[in-house]
């Protein structure tokens, strides 16, 4: 619990940090606090240090409870392999949402692809939210065949990606005080399944408003991109996905789970189905 719980410290602050976000599962990001501790000039910058610190330490508790474990090595190469893949969904992310040529032209949403979008998710969040809690488990259980990992590694991407299909639809419609966070994708111009959607259905006129107000910090910007969104029906778009991204993991579970218990992955799709936070 502590090794998951510093990894997710360590890879997340830097992301809430660029994404401008004041909070994050309910709890005051580090660099607002800092910047409130510090100076009115600072912003907190302190953060980003202590999330390197924060990050490093993972492998010195690593070494210091299983150096001795036949499974240290590949545990040492999961977490190295998972923070960079980590890093490089983010650094795709950001690269993505700041793909327009400047503030005061039109959006170019050339680079806002279903495909894109895929890499990005199953970079930014499959791998260290799903697949490496799995994978250490099953390092630590002796289980090191290559066909069971990609096995597991399959399915839980897969449910990685639903899990930030949820999360782009929470940001836009949560409710802050239940989601713990106050969504700000639109105002950061992010690559999200909500604004893919409205691309590929929008007409001339919808696709125009979205280029001139996506990305734009001004409360009446993000209030017409939302009523494009309305326009659409997006949230009946995203309510018909979640069923049949549901019914795909159960399916997906079925037929590649076969040296490890279906339950498990079942038990954690039923976790997120339908999730409000």
């Amino acid at each position: 619990g502590i090794l998951l719980y510093l990894v997710f410290e360590g890879t997340c602050t830097l992301p809430v940090r660029v994404n401008k976000s004041c909070s994050k599962a309910q709890h005051v990001c580090a660099y607002v606090c800092q910047m409130y501790q510090r100076t009115q000039e600072g912003v907190g910058l302190m953060a980003i240090n202590d999330s390197l610190g924060i990050g490093l330490s993972v492998f010195r508790i690593l070494r210091k409870h299983f150096r001795e474990e036949s499974y240290y090595a590949d545990l040492v190469d999961l977490f190295h392999d998972i923070a960079f893949r980590t890093e490089m969904g983010q650094t795709l992310d950001l690269l993505t949402a700041t793909s327009h040529v400047s503030d005061d032209e039109e959006l170019d949403f050339s680079q806002y692809t279903l495909e894109r979008y895929q890499t990005i998710v199953k970079h930014k969040t499959g791998y260290y939210s799903f697949y490496l809690p799995v994978a250490l488990a099953m390092y630590m259980v002796g289980i090191s065949d290559k066909n069971a990992h990609m096995s597991a590694q399959g399915i839980l991407l897969s449910m990685g990606e639903f899990f930030q299909i949820q999360d782009d639809y929470l940001d836009c419609y949560g409710d802050p005080e239940v989601t713990g966070k106050v969504g700000t994708d639109i105002q950061d111009c992010k690559c999200t399944w909500l604004v893919i959607q409205a691309l590929n259905k929008s007409s001339t006129e919808q696709l125009k408003i979205l280029k001139t107000n996506y990305g734009q910090c001004e409360p009446e910007c993000v209030a017409r991109v939302k009523h494009v969104y309305e326009e659409l029906d997006l949230k009946s778009c995203f309510k018909s996905f979640e069923e049949e991204s549901y019914k795909h993991l159960i399916s997906l579970i079925q037929e590649q789970s076969v040296l490890l218990p279906k339950q498990l992955f079942i038990e954690f799709s039923d976790r997120i189905y339908k999730r409000e936070k």
